[in-house]
């Protein structure tokens, strides 16, 4: 019989050396409800990133999606079908997310600041605007960067040859 410690020893180098192999092992430790045999310290952990990678996830596909909208403002005759097809497939990414996790809802405001930010530095780079071109908050509402219609600045032939196409 081994020892806490050469348990506590084993675990620890398990999720250090082949994190996968320590995954696999922590899920049939629970399927088979050996709970003396679990490492609670690391899966506890774990857990808890797995819900800030949820957040994380949120930011980066808002980030990419408030990018496209200020790219479709402020460099209309840059307009693409791959543009838009980046912001709609963002928008339909964003909603699924947030049916998967609803609980994220009430975090949407703050994450749109903080990837606001991010796509800010997007839309500067990929446009070669000066930063100064785009407002220093977003000016999108939610209801707005989600809203299936809503494209900001002109009406485009893109969208009405899209939505013939479709």
């Amino acid at each position: 019989m081994q020892s806490p410690e050469l348990k506590s020893a084993i675990k620890q180098n398990l999720y250090k050396t082949d994190f996968y192999a320590w995954t696999q092992q922590q899920a049939a430790l629970l399927r088979q409800q050996q709970w003396n045999d679990i490492d609670v310290a690391n899966l506890v952990e774990e857990i808890e990133d797995l819900g800030k990678q949820q957040r994380q996830e949120l930011r980066k596909r808002l980030s990419i999606l408030l990018a496209h909208l200020l790219k479709w403002k402020y460099q209309p005759e840059q307009r693409s079908r791959s543009w838009l097809g980046t912001i709609r497939v963002q928008r339909r990414e964003v909603s699924k997310l947030l049916q998967d996790s609803p609980s994220l809802k009430p975090y949407i405001e703050e994450a749109i600041a903080s990837a606001y930010e991010n796509a800010r530095d997007l839309a500067m780079g990929e446009t070669e605007l000066p930063v100064k071109t785009f407002p220093a908050n977003c000016p999108y509402s939610w209801a707005d960067v989600i809203r299936k219609q809503f494209y900001p600045g002109d009406p485009s032939d893109l969208l009405s040859n899209m939505d013939e196409q479709i």
